[in-house]
């Protein structure tokens, strides 16, 4: 598996590389924005390690620019900026996770490997999400194994959340989910087709979370006891 790091701090990048290619992963390392984004279009690469605070093209730009050309390519932002806004603007842009500096070799590793396995899983044909199974292809659902009646948009909702699980999404990001239709959509809009998801799903243990001025989150599937 190929790994593009782009961070301009050159030990940074260095000891980061050397810790990927220990656990087994082909990895090329740059610095900049262009030479990242030329990189991307000549190579294939399972998973991009950005930093946001790059010279020239910053990090926001370049995940802009990725999304345009490949928008199933995995990216970790990897960023010094603390504040909720900043990460959530890199998570509204595409973003599959972020990591904030300083960060422990260990967690990083960790991020990979889930960032990864998130990305193979959400590339199969269908997704299983504990009694909940998406056949894409198909665009058919199903709950329990009984098929599960959604709307266009209701399923373009659930294509966002399934896509993060554990993860906010934002209702913007959603609102550009479902942007092929004409008309406009309105914020509360995106809250009446959650609610709807969610009355169907909640009775199968399985939860859309509110997170208060930041967006929704799939939860992870827990079994109910008994």
């Amino acid at each position: 598996m190929r790994i593009l790091i782009v961070e301009d701090d050159a030990p940074l990048a260095a000891g980061v590389a050397q810790i990927l290619r220990a656990n087994g992963y082909v990895v090329e390392a740059t610095g900049s924005g262009s030479d990242a984004l030329e990189s991307a279009a000549r190579e294939h690469f399972e998973l991009v390690l950005l930093d946001i605070g790059l010279p020239g093209i910053d990090g926001y730009e370049v995940l802009r620019r990725l999304r345009m050309e490949q928008e199933q390519l995995p990216v970790l932002m990897l960023t010094a900026r603390t504040a909720v806004g900043e990460r959530v603007h890199g998570l509204d842009l595409g973003a599959d996770d972020y990591l904030a500096k300083p960060f422990a070799m260990d967690e990083l590793s960790a991020r990979v490997r889930a960032v990864i396995r998130r990305a193979q899983a959400q590339a199969a044909p269908r997704i299983v999400h504990g009694p909940l199974t998406v056949d894409k292809l198909a665009k058919r659902a199903y709950l329990a194994g009984e098929p599960l009646e959604v709307t266009a948009r209701e399923w373009a909702v659930l294509q966002v959340l399934l896509a993060k699980v554990e993860k906010i999404v934002s209702k913007d990001s959603i609102i550009n989910a479902v942007a092929d239709w004409d008309e406009e959509l309105s914020l509360n809009a995106i809250e009446v087709y959650v609610s709807r998801l969610r009355k169907k799903f909640e009775p199968a243990g399985i939860h859309i979370r509110t997170v208060r001025g930041l967006g929704y989150m799939l939860e992870e599937f827990k079994a109910l006891a008994g």
